[in-house]
């Protein structure tokens, strides 16, 4: 438990530095290697478009992030323990836990509806409020890791004459470089570059396959959880599990980060 305790407080450290690193890189250096062009027109510039392409990438990531962690999924028990005139909050949390779809966490000491998972890089339980806010979170992490793997082999094909035209020309840039570095033809800034392209690419990955694999949790109307228990759920149309996690506003929700309205989880909460 100290492991998963200290595991809760690094990876959020983690990806908060590893966002940092990217920022200050298509800051200070990717961005000012395209206003160098003179070719380009100053309203549809190179810089203009990548700058704010990576904007609306990163503010939707980060903005997803932070309700994640803001919003805690339902603590059935709570709502339970009120209703029944406060029986005590240990009894409150033992009998939501025995509900349905329910799951007690011990990191984050509470019973999660609808549990799917606890996210370390979060430091939260992923359940009925905030799945929709994660998905959008993996989405938009993806993209702007990726995206800034096309920024960062463009930068680097500019400053070391690198052709990235041949397949495996990427596969071939680490060993290369590291050899290359060491005898000094490659500057550290720019070792640092190339480091930094594999790891947004493996994130990049990672993050993808993670959300197509939620979505087809979600298609098929269950959880992380429910699968590692073997818990047999009932048989939905696609469309209305859709529309449990993402709401009918979900075209909102796709453009910027908001809290997740909309949904049949909330239109049942305010009734």
């Amino acid at each position: 438990m100290l492991i998963l305790r200290l595991l809760n407080v690094v990876a959020p450290a983690y990806f908060v530095s590893i966002s940092l690193v990217t920022f200050v890189l298509q800051l200070f250096l990717f961005l000012p290697s395209m206003l160098e062009d003179p070719s380009a027109t100053p309203l549809f510039s190179p810089a203009l478009l990548h700058g704010g392409l990576f904007l609306f990438l990163s503010a939707n990531a980060l903005g997803n992030y932070i309700l994640v962690i803001r919003t805690s999924p339902e603590d059935p028990g709570t709502c339970g323990n009120v209703a029944a005139g406060g029986a005590g909050p240990g009894a409150g949390r033992a009998e939501g836990a025995r509900k349905p779809g329910a799951h007690f966490c011990r990191l984050c000491s509470r019973a999660t509806l609808r549990h799917d998972h606890h996210c370390f890089f979060t430091g939260n339980c992923i359940g009925s409020r905030n799945m929709r806010n994660f998905i959008m979170f993996c989405l938009y992490t993806s993209l702007a890791c990726l995206y800034s793997t096309v920024a960062g082999a463009a930068y680097i094909s500019t400053v070391l004459s690198i052709s990235f035209a041949h397949p495996l020309a990427f596969l071939t840039l680490l060993p290369h470089s590291i050899s290359q570095f060491f005898s000094g033809a490659v500057l550290g800034s720019e070792m640092f570059v190339i480091l930094m392209l594999y790891l947004w690419f493996g994130i990049g990955l990672a993050c993808a396959g993670f959300c197509c694999h939620q979505l087809l949790l979600i298609l098929r109307g269950q959880t992380r959880h429910q699968v590692r228990k073997g818990v047999i759920v009932r048989a939905r149309p696609w469309r209305r599990n859709l529309q449990e996690v993402f709401g009918k506003r979900w075209l909102l929700g796709l453009l910027i980060p908001v809290l997740n309205v909309g949904s049949e989880y909330h239109q049942q909460k305010d009734k």
